[in-house]
């Protein structure tokens, strides 16, 4: 697998697998955010996700992929740390808002700051089109969470510092993102640079959970962890695993749009289990998200056989 990602890693085929990738991620994100907002207090179940995953990951980054590389080892240690904040942060917004408010402005506000910060950092730049189509999608995204913001009835005392906390988590989507991205990309193997993610970021929230559930007086034997950890804990893999990957073959910046379709995953979510009503303005917002995303396809597909057609001129 590792050869077959090195090979194809800048090529068309590569290009064509990121985009597979990072709408794979956008379907799990939004499975593994509406789970960490379900049934169980969302610190509880994020602690209990990330031990799984830690676990799960821990055999193969002790006896499968290669050893890091002396670099990777503070490239790992900065990314725990980012990844820390921003899952504070979630969990504070998702306890004092409604799932298909809170989810929205998070996701809503990342691209854009990685799209900026995969221009500062990799050089990448988006066109006018491209800009367009994130332009779009921004609009979808906050459009939705300002309907969502008028219409729920959960949680509307604390729904101001919820979408405080939102956008503050946003920001660092889009550092992670961005950090990450340069992580795996510096090491030799991507999948050494996964599995010792995994293994580094999965012991810290377990701490605080147990800390959480304390104080609150939560029975964590009552919660049914036993089998909801370890399918989020796969989940939430899956979905790290595919949007790095996706940034390894192709543009951060791109990958991080696709990856923002989650959006609409997560109001049908909402819709389907989370019992939160679904009209006809919340899917004419949904369908002007998915605009955003194929405009911006579109408009790299466009620019990239114009700059080929301009090389074989030339030749």
């Amino acid at each position: 697998m590792t050869e077959w990602i090195l090979a194809i890693e800048g090529s068309h085929t590569g290009r064509l697998v990121a985009m597979l990738l990072a709408l794979l991620a956008a379907v799990l994100h939004a499975v593994f955010a509406a789970m960490q907002k379900g049934r169980i207090d969302p610190w509880v179940m994020r602690g209990a996700m990330d031990a799984s995953y830690g676990l799960m990951a821990l055999p193969f980054a002790l006896f499968v992929v290669p050893w890091p590389e002396a670099h990777l080892w503070p490239i790992l240690a900065g990314a725990w740390a980012i990844h820390t904040v921003y899952k504070v942060l979630q969990a504070m917004a998702f306890t004092r808002g409604a799932y298909t408010v809170v989810y929205p402005v998070v996701r809503g506000s990342g691209p854009f700051f990685t799209v900026i910060g995969a221009y500062l950092l990799f050089g990448e730049v988006f066109t006018v089109g491209q800009w367009l189509g994130v332009a779009v999608l921004l609009c979808g995204i906050f459009g939705l969470a300002v309907y969502n913001m008028r219409t729920v009835t959960l949680e509307r005392e604390t729904l101001g510092l919820a979408l405080v906390l939102a956008l503050f988590t946003g920001f660092f989507v889009a550092f992670y993102t961005t950090y990450d991205a340069y992580g795996i990309r510096a090491a030799a193997d991507p999948f050494t640079f996964l599995a010792w993610f995994f293994v580094i970021d999965s012991w810290s929230m377990p701490i605080v959970a147990l800390a959480h559930a304390r104080r609150k007086g939560i029975a964590l034997a009552r919660q049914g962890l036993m089998w909801r950890a370890p399918i989020g804990g796969l989940v939430a893999m899956a979905s790290f695993g595919a949007i790095l990957l996706a940034t390894r073959l192709d543009k951060v910046g791109e990958a991080a749009v696709l990856r923002e379709t989650s959006t609409i995953f997560a109001a049908l979510i909402g819709w389907l289990f989370l019992k939160e009503t679904v009209g006809p303005r919340r899917l004419a917002l949904m369908a002007l998200i998915a605009l955003g995303a194929v405009i911006v396809e579109f408009a790299a597909v466009s620019y990239t056989h114009l700059r080929a057609h301009e090389t074989s001129l030339h030749l």
